[in-house]
């Protein structure tokens, strides 16, 4: 490790730094200010004659650029806020300072500096520094400034470097954090609970997916990593809350693209006494107002695409969105063979096992989803596709649920839920069936869940929104790899 020439001469700097009786890994450093505070508290100089100030204070920051001019060396700091220019000269430091600024100050280091605010001859506001002290010591070398980290897989998988590079990454993670942090405000304000549920499940369940599978070595036995939390929220429901949520980290044993990661985040909620029609007015609120929070317009950009976040947002049956969405006719639909051969005629194969409902859902993900750009409301899928959701009182084959589709993908899914434990049984019973078939993402049987429902659950509506979908349409971002810290790579070969 560390076999790079220039990283040998870095820790050469490091020993003669250390025999010079000067720590490069100082701890005890204050900063009191800002970098972006010093240039709004001295802005005033730049209007006066003498544009310099008499305050002296400390900033702290990565050195980014650094040029010896010979009796003067230029550099550029920068921390979380902002970047500063930074002017020493031999005079403030004395000889010996001043050589071991050249000597021992790299880019890439982390330096307190004590100073004033100046303008330039050249107009550039900057600080002066009166001393200097190194407050650690870079030993790996930064990419060159004009180029940065260009390579994607370096960019993921060191991400602290892709950060130190590009400020705006850090920006984007910042705005990551005020989405979520709206996000809870917003339900706290309406009443809603903030709970937290295992991680670690006895039944991989609460969605269709292919989970991990881990060892709980104590207890002797295998457990799955989540898949969703709506089966531990609704037991919630059922021991007396009425309003609780979640921002949860889910895990799917599924393959990783542009809007795919095994690990991701998400939002779900329960509210008794409600319906999905109240849950669909929630979700265009929370949106409307979280887009006004980030000062964001009611169009906004996203992956070459202008999306109209105006309320109402459209409502469109399943059925419907078929024909008029799809132009599936509409003779079809209750014929599997000829749905069959439609979706061959574009490339998908499908198990010839499978129902009615998951054959809608081919022709769906096929023929209608990507053509969903602005904010729709897909409601009433097939029941076989919503093992959790309530039947229609008016159509048993129909299920009182929606999702939310936004640019081509989906961002969230809720809906009436399922409180009758004699349905819930037999269409756990159907998961299982279809599991055998070939479903690898049906559901298990869950007798606990069913006996759970069994004491009385409320009438409830229920909804998971997808978190990290969110940040990429709301920060434009192509991949879910730019919204997650540390998204999963494949292994270097």
């Amino acid at each position: 490790m560390f076999e790079n020439p220039l990283e040998q001469q870095k820790i050469a700097k490091l020993q003669e730094l250390r025999k010079k009786g000067i720590n490069p890994y100082s701890h005890f450093v204050s900063k009191n200010m800002m970098i972006k505070d010093f240039k709004e508290k001295f802005a005033y100089i730049k209007e006066q004659e003498e544009k310099k100030a008499q305050e002296l204070c400390e900033l702290v920051g990565r050195v980014k650029f650094l040029r010896d001019g010979g009796k003067a060396v230029f550099a550029n700091i920068e921390d979380f806020s902002e970047s500063i220019q930074i002017y020493f000269n031999k005079n403030d430091l004395g000889d010996e300072w001043f050589s071991d600024v050249k000597k021992f100050i790299d880019v890439g280091d982390i330096i307190k500096i004590n100073g004033f605010a100046f303008v330039t001859q050249k107009g550039e506001f900057s600080i002066h520094a009166k001393s200097l002290e190194l407050v650690t010591k870079s030993i790996c070398t930064l990419p060159e400034k004009f180029h940065g980290l260009t390579d994607i897989e370096s960019r993921y998988r060191q991400r602290y470097l892709d950060m130190i590079m590009d400020s705006s990454v850090r920006n984007d993670f910042v705005n990551r954090s005020k989405i979520i942090s709206f996000i809870r405000r917003y339900f706290e304000d309406l009443g809603f609970l903030e709970v937290e549920t295992p991680m670690m499940h006895e039944i991989a369940g609460g969605a269709n997916a292919r989970p991990f599978i881990t060892h709980h070595n104590t207890l002797g036995v295998d457990r799955f990593l989540r898949i969703a939390p709506e089966l531990f929220l609704k037991r919630l429901i059922v021991g007396g809350f009425e309003a609780v949520f979640e921002l949860n980290r889910c895990f799917r044993n599924e393959g990783m693209d542009l809007t795919h990661n095994p690990e991701f985040t998400t939002i779900e909620f329960y509210w008794a006494y409600h319906t999905y029609h109240d849950l669909m007015a929630l979700t265009e609120d929370l949106l409307s107002k979280l887009i006004k929070h980030l000062n964001l317009d009611t169009i906004i950009e996203y992956d070459d695409k202008q999306i109209d976040f105006s309320t109402p947002f459209k409502k469109i049956s399943y059925k419907d969105a078929l024909i008029q969405i799809g132009n599936i006719d509409e003779n079809i639909l209750n014929d599997k063979n000829a749905i069959i051969e439609k979706l061959k005629s574009v490339g998908v194969s499908v198990n010839s096992n499978y129902d009615l409902g998951k054959l809608y859902s081919e022709l769906f993900d096929a023929f209608v989803e990507d053509k969903l750009i602005n904010p729709t409301f897909i409601t009433d899928f097939p029941v076989s596709i919503s093992p959790l959701s309530r039947r229609s009182d008016k159509d048993e084959n129909i299920a009182e649920r929606f999702e939310l589709f936004i640019a081509g993908k989906e961002l969230a899914n809720g809906f009436n839920e399922l409180n009758d434990p004699l349905d819930q049984y037999e269409r756990f019973l159907a998961q299982v069936e279809a599991k055998k078939a070939g479903d690898d993402e049906a559901c298990e049987m869950d007798e606990d869940f069913v006996t759970a429902l069994a004491h009385a659950m409320a009438p409830t509506a229920g909804e998971g929104i997808g978190i990290d979908r969110l940040v990429m349409m709301l920060t434009n971002k192509k991949s879910i790899k730019d919204v997650i810290l540390f998204p999963a790579m494949r292994p270097k070969n």
